[in-house]
């Protein structure tokens, strides 16, 4: 169904019903439930799904009784705005009579809702007054001219022995239900309270609960050296980090962790709490939870600062799935991660040493096992803290003074040092799209420099299919006629392919450094920060501290490599259909590994794994080279055992990549030799392959067994994981031995191995002998056998990837295939070397074992 049906229906400006204009500023998905006194009174229960009210007539309503089924009929799709109508709707108009809302909130599932309602089954989980806690429509078979749907609550927390009408007064207005009356209040993405509501009624009651705790914290914040009474810094702007390479030293520096999400500044006022992020805009009614975990503090007044994210099974920020909840595709809890305490119970603590206002926090949150929790830190050792979180793959850290006053703006009291080279910028113009690209071909970027915009570059890898869409659609609405500043001479794009943008929205994106013109080196882009303004970009490095090297505007050229016009078609094709990823993900994977990924297969003869019809399919080996592949895909030729020669193929370039993705390959796996020497082997490879049972703490101490007998022959390895089942070590070699000496010393190294602990180890192929012992598989070191290249994905379940390790972190990954397509994007961007750095110069020696 569409809107088209809607406007149908009805008379539009002749009913007071919305006629689908814009609904606001919201983010996140929201549900609404209207009681509606037509010719048959009913509710209508609708969902937010792909810029619509998908919609149902409940006749019962709903049940909050577990597992108790109520008929819901499909009707037509409804704009975004019914989510706030009330009124009478005519006599003689479509659905005369009158509506009411009845609850409304935020609505999350796991993911794509529209996906799933296509598929008839939706699982989600509701957040509002009266319907909270997980929820269930299933599409029926039952046929009727509109498609019918069974509404079901799930049994947990939030079950009841209710259903709506209990919830009603007997005239059919709203009753109260606990914090059920606050659900005008508590307003959706798109309904904000303002920063002068009075406090609602259930907190009212709530204030007078809390006046005997209160005199208890106004007394202990009214004791710090510094405390103002009688002056809360309502509104309060947020103190910000400048940028610098490094932590500071000493133990006048407090170090916490940098977490990945989104800032967020909260008022709480008489018992209501105000949520805001960075840059102004209330966020109460789009974050009701944690505004309601806030409300649920033992005070009634308090100034809080902290960053708002989801958290992974190891305690790290997810920016991505941050990101999911927000859009609704992710049931994952919210955490708001609170670092300060600007002031508490009528007294302003911004004087108040760091130290004292952050033990006071963490009194003040108790055990932090709900929506709010304490950010720790760590005193001094800024060096050793700041190695430790890049090895666990964190951010980086923010370092904080430790008897400073809150500031706001910048000050120097608070720096950031961040692993990964990344920064924002501002976006003012987009390239058309080329191939079978589609929404733009590239971002162009600035940043502030000396009171005005400069051209930064621009970046055209990291983007996702649904990136492009909905990028595209943002920045048509800000569309400008002029350019913010003339391009650089040199920078060569044409004109014609430029639309320009009003300097609203900023990017974040990762680079390798400037060029020496000024210029982004290998821009590959992150992610949009609409908590950011234009006016901020730029301003939180230290100008003064800046290198030449790092920014020249003035001087600006394009450094950035052509973009790739290889096309692709059926980039919606399916790939992996667990994970929902298509042809064009694969591709922009590649894309935006490139720099890893090609030094591990450019001049190497290469086998392919082609899956025409996604890795859920059957899927096959190529080897030939074959005109069809594409330009970018080159030729070799080589020695048969007949006697002839075959041309088996390479590529030199990421387009040739692209073009074998083209053809629907998923899986790289190059020789261990390059097309200039293929019969001079350069790599070796033992394959750990472990048997039923053996268990993933087996496997690393097998590889590091692997590793520490190696190194008693002076041979260096480096480890992969194979994003299968087990680990790679890989033994670079100065070319010289034969393809059969090499195979002889691999086999000799592995039955050596398994002669020495048989009750670990075989040698041998034979399955029967596998269960509890791994298999050192060393027939991959044969003429013509290959392994799979480091980031290249595999064909399995859920877009796993071969990812290469510094021996270091082998110990803090949980299983072979811990990296995925989005998880492995992630690491590229971030990574500040190469975890196999040296393996392309290392020239060993192979022993006479």
């Amino acid at each position: 169904m569409s809107l088209r049906d809607y406007a149908r229906k009805r008379r539009l400006g002749t009913t007071p019903e919305p006629s689908g204009g814009d609904a606001g500023p919201g983010t996140r998905p929201v549900y609404v439930v209207q009681l509606h006194h037509a010719s048959t009174r009913h509710y209508d229960f609708r969902l937010e799904i792909d810029g619509v009210l998908k919609s149902w007539a409940v006749p019962k309503g709903p049940s909050l009784r577990a597992g108790e089924k109520r008929l819901a009929v499909e009707v037509e799709d409804h704009p975004l705005d019914y989510a706030t109508f009330e009124g009478d709707i005519p006599r003689g108009h479509y659905g005369a009579g009158h509506v009411e809302v009845f609850d409304r909130g935020h609505w999350a599932c796991d993911g794509d809702p529209l996906a799933l309602h296509a598929k008839g089954k939706l699982e989600f989980t509701l957040s509002g007054g009266k319907l909270s806690g997980g929820w269930s429509l299933v599409r029926t078979r039952m046929r009727g001219r509109q498609r019918q749907w069974l509404l079901i609550k799930r049994d947990d927390a939030h079950a009841a022995d209710l259903e709506a009408d209990d919830l009603v007064d007997r005239d059919g207005r709203r009753k109260s239900r606990g914090r059920a009356a606050e659900s005008d209040a508590a307003a959706t993405g798109r309904i904000h309270r303002t920063s002068g509501a009075e406090p609602k009624p259930g907190v009212r009651r709530a204030r007078h609960t809390r006046k005997k705790n209160e005199a208890g914290w106004r007394d202990r914040a009214l004791a710090l050296k510094g405390a103002l009474d009688g002056a809360m810094p309502i509104g309060f702007d947020p103190a910000l980090t400048i940028l610098q390479d490094a932590p500071p030293a000493g133990d006048r520096w407090l170090h916490e962790l940098k977490w990945d999400g989104y800032r967020l500044l909260v008022d709480l006022v008489d018992g209501g709490a105000r949520l805001r992020s960075r840059n102004g805009l209330d966020w109460t009614g789009t974050f009701p939870e944690i505004a309601a975990a806030v409300e649920s503090l033992p005070v009634g007044d308090a100034c809080l600062d902290g960053e708002l994210v989801v958290l992974d099974a190891d305690g790290h920020s997810d920016f991505s799935e941050l990101q999911r909840v927000i859009e609704g595709s992710s049931r994952a809890p919210l955490r708001y991660l609170l670092f300060d305490l600007p002031g508490l119970a009528g007294v302003d603590l911004r004087k108040v040493a760091l130290t004292d206002r952050k033990a006071l926090l963490k009194d003040l949150l108790g055990d932090g096992t709900g929506a709010l929790a304490y950010s720790e830190h760590v005193i001094g050792h800024g060096a050793q803290v700041f190695e430790q979180t890049a090895r666990a793959g964190i951010e980086g850290l923010v370092s904080k003074r430790v008897g400073s006053a809150y500031r706001s703006g910048r000050s120097g009291d608070w720096v950031k040092s961040k692993h990964a080279r990344s920064d924002e910028f501002v976006i003012v113009g987009y390239t058309r799209p080329k191939g079978s690209r589609s929404g733009f071909g590239s971002l162009l970027l600035a940043s502030r420099h000396d009171g005005g915009l400069a051209y930064m570059g621009r970046v055209g890898t990291g983007f996702g299919s649904d990136d492009l869409k909905r990028i595209l659609e943002r920045l048509r609405k800000i569309r400008a006629r002029d350019a913010p500043f003339d391009l650089p001479g040199h920078v060569r794009i044409p004109r014609a392919d430029i639309t320009w943008v009003r300097p609203r929205e900023v990017a974040e994106v990762a680079f390798r450094g400037h060029g020496k013109e000024g210029l982004l080196r290998q821009a590959s882009f992150l992610r949009m920060r609409p908590d950011k303004t234009p006016e901020e970009v730029g301003n939180d490095r230290d100008t003064a501290k800046r290198t030449a090297t790092d920014r020249k505007p003035e001087r600006a050229t394009s450094t950035h490599e052509p973009e790739t016009t290889v096309k692709l078609t059926h980039p919606d094709r399916v790939m992996f259909a667990d994970a929902a990823h298509t042809k064009q993900d694969v591709a922009d994977y590649y894309r935006s590994v490139a720099d890893w990924l090609l030094p591990e297969l450019v001049g190497r003869p290469l086998s392919l794994l082609r899956c025409p019809d996604g890795s859920q399919s059957e899927c096959f080996f190529q080897k030939h080279h074959s005109d069809g592949l594409g330009d970018h895909v080159h030729p070799v030729p080589l020695q048969q055992k007949s006697g002839g020669r075959e041309d088996y193929l390479y590529v030199d370039a990421i387009e040739g990549v692209i073009e074998l993705v083209q053809m629907n390959t998923i899986e790289f796996h190059p020789w261990g030799a390059t097309v200039e020497a293929p019969e001079r082997p350069d790599r070796m490879v033992f394959d750990l392959d472990p048997g039923e049972g053996v268990a993933w703490k087996t496997m690393i101490a097998a590889a590091r067994d692997v590793r520490d007998r190696l190194a008693w022959i002076d041979l260096e390895s480096f480890v992969r994981l194979s994003g299968g089942k087990g680990l790679h070590v890989v033994v670079p070699i100065a070319p010289g031995p034969s393809w059969d000496e090499v195979r002889r010393f691999c086999e000799g190294f592995a039955v050596a191995m398994a002669t020495q602990a048989p009750d670990r180890y075989l040698a041998s192929m034979a399955k029967a002998k596998r269960k509890g012992r791994i298999f050192i598989d060393w027939l991959r070191n044969a003429r013509g056998a290959t392994s799979v290249a480091s980031w290249s994905l595999r064909a399995r379940p859920g877009a796993p990837v071969a990812m290469p390790l510094r021996w270091d972190e082998l110990g803090r990954i949980r299983a072979p295939d811990a990296y995925d397509l989005t998880r492995a994007r992630r690491r590229a961007a971030s990574l500040g070397s190469d975890p196999w750095q040296g393996i392309s110069t290392l020239r060993q020696s192979l022993p006479d074992l």
